[in-house]
């Protein structure tokens, strides 16, 4: 190696390490700190009663009687929920997909507003999809304590360890929600596959009445970065 290519090779070296570094540094310390395993919890009457309670707290009756609900995600997804329908449009960029989330094979993908067919629509559907799991689930979760394929269980006095064994994109990840005296969530620890760290915790503190009556939240927090929905709208 030349004088030349060893100190354009110290340059490149100095330029990586210089970006990547920090970010090993922050990362490392985020793992650290935050990085938990998943508690044990105990399943049966107690941790139903606390589901309920949550479910109670917000008003559940009123959100399992909300036919539609719209909101947007971080001003980057636009949401038009049926949700007694089970269909979706999910807007973003100039891509429009009408989910069908009973059978997504019969989803319709637009670009444009044109509609389109083949790979393209395949790769639309598919994205809209993975938007609208992650998405309503910010809006929703404590609704679908109850769902099917779901375990609940008590840890400690008030907490809530809630695991989804299928459905969504990343099926047999775990959270566990914090309450307050009342029930309401406050906050929830995170054991996600899609994350690096386990037991991340995003904040359930910021929320709205909506016109049905159904409460949902606005804002979230997780680590240094904020989750908003913007723009919620829901009726009968």
């Amino acid at each position: 190696m030349t004088a030349k290519s060893k100190s354009i090779f110290k340059i490149i070296t100095g330029i990586i390490i210089f970006f990547t570094l920090p970010s090993l540094l922050l990362f490392g310390y985020v793992l650290f700190k935050y990085n938990e395993d998943l508690p044990m919890g105990v399943s049966g009457e107690k941790a139903d009663m606390l589901a309920q309670k949550m479910l109670n707290s917000l008003n559940h009756e009123a959100y399992e009687n909300t036919n539609y609900i719209e909101w947007d995600f971080k001003n980057r997804h636009h949401y038009e929920w049926q949700k007694q329908n089970h269909i979706c449009d999910v807007y973003w960029k100039e891509f429009r997909v009408t989910l069908n989330l009973n059978n997504p094979d019969l989803s319709k993908a637009y670009v444009h507003s044109f509609k389109v067919e083949n790979d393209i629509a395949k790769e639309l559907k598919e994205k809209a999809l993975k938007y609208f799991y992650n998405d309503s689930f910010w809006l929703t979760a404590p609704y679908t304590v109850f769902n099917k394929d779901v375990d609940r269980k008590l840890v400690g006095d008030n907490s809530l360890l809630v695991t989804y064994n299928s459905g969504g994109d990343t099926p047999g990840d775990s959270y566990l929600w914090e309450l307050d005296e009342t029930g309401k969530p406050i906050s929830f620890k995170i054991w996600a596959s899609i994350l690096p760290i386990d037991g991340l915790e995003a904040t359930w503190t910021d929320w709205t009445t909506t016109e049905t009556g159904a409460m949902l939240p606005t804002f979230h927090k997780l680590l240094f970065f904020g989750l908003e929905m913007d723009g919620i709208k829901t009726s009968k």
